[in-house]
This record gives C-alpha cells, structure tokens and sequence, in this order.
C-alpha cells in the first residue's frame, strides 16, 4: 500500500525525501524504517487569526511538522514568510531529524512556519500573532528562531505558555534573550560551526588557513555574518559577501566590521565603497578556496554547478544545492561538507540552551564554545572515516551516519501497538 504524501509537488521536499530513500536503500535499512521515515509523524495545518492595529482580524495559515522524535523531543526552527508552504516545512522538518541524528544529539526533527510577512507588521501585530500560533511543550517540541522570526518571538512563545502552566517555562523554546533563559554564543553558533568544519576541511586537504584563504559566502544573515567574522579571525581573506539585493566583491579581501556596519546602517550592500557589485549568481561562481552557500535553498543547480570554482562548499544553508547538482559534485575535486553537518552548530547550542533551562544552570561563552567545537570535530570526523572507510561521497556518509543512528534507535524501541 502507497501512504497518502500530501508534500509530493514540492521539489524541496522530493530532494530531501529522495536523497533520503537512494542512500537508506544503498546501507541496507531496515524497509519498515525507511517507510516510517520517508514521511512526518505529524503534520499541523492552522489558521491563525490575529487583530492589526486598525481593528481588523486578519487570518493567515500556519504550520508545525514533527518529524521523528525516536531520539528525544522534536526540535526545529519558526519562520515568519509570506512564501512558506507545507512542501518546504515538511522537508526542513526531515533535515532537522537527519541534523540533530548526525550530531549525536537526543532530539528529533521539526519544523514550523506562517505565511505572513513579518516586515509589514508593527511589533503589536506580531506579538499578537505569536501568541495565537502558540502550541509548544519543553518535552515534546521545542521551536527555535528562523527565518523572519528573532529572539524576541521565542521570548513570546516562552511566556505565553508560561502563562497557562502558571509558572515561568523557559525550556519550552530556545534562541530567547539571555534575561530568561537564553544561552551565550546562541546567534553565532550556526556560522562558528561552519567555521570549525571549513578549519578541519582544511586540514584534511592540507591547506593552511591564511590570506591566501579566499572565501566567498553567498548571504550576510546571521549564520553568513557570524562565518564571515570568525573564518576573518582564523587568518582567511573574505573576498565576497552578499545579501538579498545582491553583493560585494574585493580581490584583496574584505573587512566584516566595515561591512558589517555598512549594513547596519543601510539595510543593503548595495552602494558598499570598499568593492565591486556582484550580482548573488555570479558571487556563486568566483575563483576560490572556499564557497559557503549560506542564504536559502536550491542555490547550486545543475546549469551553475560546473562553474563553480571553489575547493571546500560549505552548505552554511539548508539545502542549498539541488539532488541532480549533488550528482554532479560527485565528480569533481570540490570537498562538500553537507548542509546537515556544516550548518549544525545551531541546533548544538540551542540543545545547551535547552539542557542549561532544564537544570537552572548555566555555562560561560568558553565553555560552550569549547563544547560546540568538540561536538562539531567530532561529528566531521565520524563522517570523513566513514566516507573513507566506505568510499562514500561526503553527503552520503553523514545521511548513512544518521540513518543508522535511527534505524537502531526505532528498531532497539520497536513500534507501539
């Protein structure tokens, strides 16, 4: 029997599924794990009305997918974006349940999303809508910042449900302000951990970390911003950075507090003094050492990917490079470190978070760095050996690292009648 796929029409989630499914068939899974896998467990369809400032009820859709929870609690990201679809929820879900498996981490995958623009809403607007979408537990699902969304909406979620339990829940979500219950280092760990995974893919390469570094990262979010300032600080030359609009190109390297500062003040690149404008399709495509594809999905196609020119990809995004350009990678020379490890410091740090909300203790930035590096080395190295040992490719070997960790848990659990 065929089970009902409701996400089939959404290339994303037929990409993750797909990738899913070739590797899992190709390490020998277990085939009733590989069907309990290859869709949610839970799938949340709302409406969410909310009242603008005008008076007026507006109503918007909102989703929440679980994905697993074989390893521990849902965890996942909350985005805010007037383009969010149950496809694209559905496949960053199951990317999360490979993210947090690969890692070693005791959590599962989920997602969540609202088809609103946060941008247009005042700030009485959206907490308000926050406060309606609301339905989180601190041992069943657990939220996280993303796209269109900040420490501030966590801090709104945290609080409502606190308001129904009648007492303060600060596990309940992480990314919040460090005044109730955020952790240090949380905002730049995704790009720290990027980072750390460029240092040892350097090392096993046998390049040094120098000017000669040149690093070009498509995306000055937060995860490209905080890349940008530490890959600056272990000696490499970012050449390039980009935003929406576009980008800025200096051969001889860039600064991050200049540019950092520049789009501070205006919101954009564009008009940036100290380089050249590189539209984000060319910025892909630029001589060097390091690629980090880190703004949105779908980024690396098979009609660009032949023309990168790079020797280390990061995928500092989820998903940034299509199943058929993946193939193509395959190929060449370029060392891939697959978005599911490259982009996972995180979901790391939020799980500290998490454990330190828990317990009502708390570490010094030091000590979860050191504790993000540890992780992230270690998990790099599980996933180079057994691409050594197995003669995968990189993507291949960090899904099979996940799939196994999963199929043993699911199996050591069994299926409840």
């Amino acid at each position: 029997m065929t089970p009902f796929d409701p996400f089939n029409t959404d290339p994303f989630f037929l990409d993750v599924q797909k990738n899913f499914e070739e590797v899992a068939h190709r390490i020998g899974c277990d085939k009733n794990i590989i069907r309990r896998l290859r869709l949610p467990e839970r799938t949340f369809m709302v409406t969410v009305p909310f009242r603008r400032d005008n008076g007026q009820v507006e109503t918007v859709m909102g989703f929440r997918i679980q994905h697993n929870d074989s390893l521990g609690p849902y965890k996942g990201g909350m985005r805010y974006n007037p383009h969010v679809n149950l496809g694209e929820v559905a496949a960053l879900a199951m990317t999360m349940t490979w993210k947090c498996a690969v890692v070693g981490l005791p959590l599962g995958g989920a997602k969540g999303g609202v088809c609103v623009d946060p941008t247009v809403l005042s700030r009485a607007e959206l907490q308000r809508l926050t406060r309606r979408y609301t339905f989180v537990g601190p041992n069943t699902d657990i939220p996280a910042p993303d796209l269109g969304t900040n420490a501030q909406v966590m801090a709104w979620f945290m609080d409502t449900y606190s308001q129904h339990k009648g007492h303060a829940v600060p596990g309940v979500v992480t990314g919040k302000p460090l005044e109730i219950g955020g952790t240090l280092g949380r905002v730049e760990a995704p790009g720290r951990g990027v980072a750390y995974c460029v240092l040892k893919a350097a090392e096993k390469l046998g390049m040094t970390l120098d000017e000669k570094m040149r690093v070009v990262i498509q995306g000055m979010g937060q995860v490209g911003a905080a890349a940008f300032r530490k890959l600056e600080k272990l000696g490499c030359s970012v050449i390039a950075v980009s935003d929406v609009h576009g980008g800025v190109f200096n051969p001889k390297g860039l600064a991050y507090d200049s540019v950092n500062q520049y789009l501070e003040e205006h919101k954009t690149l564009k008009g940036y003094p100290h380089g050249d404008f590189i539209s984000n399709e060319d910025l892909l495509t630029l001589d060097c050492e390091v690629l980090i594809p880190a703004a949105i999905e779908r980024v690396i196609h098979e009609k660009n990917v032949s023309k990168l020119k790079c020797r280390i990809l990061a995928e500092a995004a989820n998903g940034p490079v299509t199943r058929d350009a993946a193939h193509i990678l395959n190929d060449t020379d370029i060392f891939v470190i697959p978005d599911i490890l490259a982009n996972a410091g995180g979901v790391i740090v939020s799980y500290f978070e998490w454990v330190q909300d828990l317990q009502s203790f708390f570490w010094n930035e030091k000590e979860i760095n050191q504790r993000l590096w540890d992780i992230m080395t270690q998990s790099f190295d599980q996933v180079t050996n057994l691409a050594q040992k197995e003669k995968f490719d990189m993507r291949t070997a960090a899904m099979a690292l996940a799939i196994r960790k999963l199929e043993k848990a699911m199996l050591t659990r069994g299926l409840y009648p």
